[in-house]
C-alpha cells in the first residue's frame, strides 16, 4: 500500500483518516490521472500507476465501463473531507487537463510540468516565509494569510535578491501560464502542502516563531 497505509485506515465515524504530506501529494496525481482517463478514454491502467493502487487499494469498481469516472469521484470526495478543499480547486485542475491532456502523447509531459511547477512553488514559497515557515498549525488563519501573500509576491514582484529566486520564479510563472492554474489555487495547494509537513507535535521554536510573528503584528 505504500503512501496509502493511512488513507486507507478507517474512523470510526467512517471518514478516512487525514495522511501526511506524501499522502496528499499522490490524492492529487490520483485525481490527475483519474481525470485523465476519463477525458481521454484510456483503459490501460497500468499507465496510470497511483490510480491503479487507488482503485485496488479501495475496491473501487468501474463506472459505466470507463475508467477514471468513479475514481475521480472518490478521490474528490475524500480530498474534499480531509483538506477542506473547494469545488474550485477541482475545477481548475479539471480545467487545465482538458486545456493541455487531449491525447496520450502529451499525459506524461504534463506530470513532469506539474511536478517541476508543485516543486519550485514550494521551494519559493518556504524561501519567501524563512522562519515564519515554523509557525504552529493552530494558527492556520494566519499562516494561510502568509501563504497568500508569498503566492502574489512571486506571480508579481521582479525584485528578487538572489538570482536563484528570480530563476525559480521565472520557471514557475512559465508553468503557470501554461498549466492556468490561479493565485488562489496556488495558494490553496502550498497551504495545505505546509500545513501538513507540520503534523508533528508543537516544538518550543514553533511556539517562539509564533509569539515572535505576533509581536511584529502589533
Amino acid at each position: 500500500m505504500g503512501l496509502f497505509k493511512n488513507i486507507f485506515k478507517k474512523k470510526n465515524d467512517g471518514v478516512e483518516n487525514v495522511g501526511g504530506m506524501e499522502d496528499f501529494m499522490t490524492l492529487i496525481r490520483v485525481y490527475l490521472q483519474a481525470e485523465m482517463a476519463g477525458n481521454m478514454g484510456l483503459t490501460n491502467i497500468s499507465m496510470l500507476p497511483d490510480l491503479a493502487t487507488f482503485k485496488r487499494g479501495l475496491k473501487i469498481p468501474t463506472q459505466g465501463n470507463k475508467l477514471g469516472v468513479a475514481e475521480k469521484a472518490r478521490c474528490r470526495k475524500m480530498m474534499s473531507q480531509m483538506y477542506n478543499l473547494s469545488d474550485s480547486f477541482f475545477k481548475e485542475i479539471d480545467a487545465s487537463i482538458k486545456r493541455n491532456c487531449r491525447n496520450v502523447t502529451v499525459m506524461q509531459a504534463f506530470m513532469f510540468q506539474f511536478q517541476g511547477f508543485s516543486s519550485d512553488l514550494m521551494m519559493q514559497v518556504a524561501t519567501i516565509l524563512k522562519w515564519k515557515f515554523r509557525v504552529p498549525s493552530f494558527m492556520k488563519k494566519a499562516l494561510y494569510q502568509m501563504t497568500a501573500d508569498a503566492v502574489h509576491k512571486i506571480m508579481t514582484s521582479n525584485s528578487w535578491k538572489d538570482e536563484s529566486s528570480y530563476k525559480t520564479v521565472f520557471n514557475i510563472r512559465q508553468y503557470q501560464q501554461h498549466l492556468g492554474f490561479s493565485e488562489q489555487w496556488m495558494t490553496d495547494y502550498a497551504f495545505n502542502t505546509m500545513l501538513l509537513a507540520k503534523k508533528e507535535p508543537h516544538k518550543k521554536e514553533d511556539l517562539e516563531a509564533a509569539r515572535e510573528m505576533l509581536r511584529n503584528r502589533k
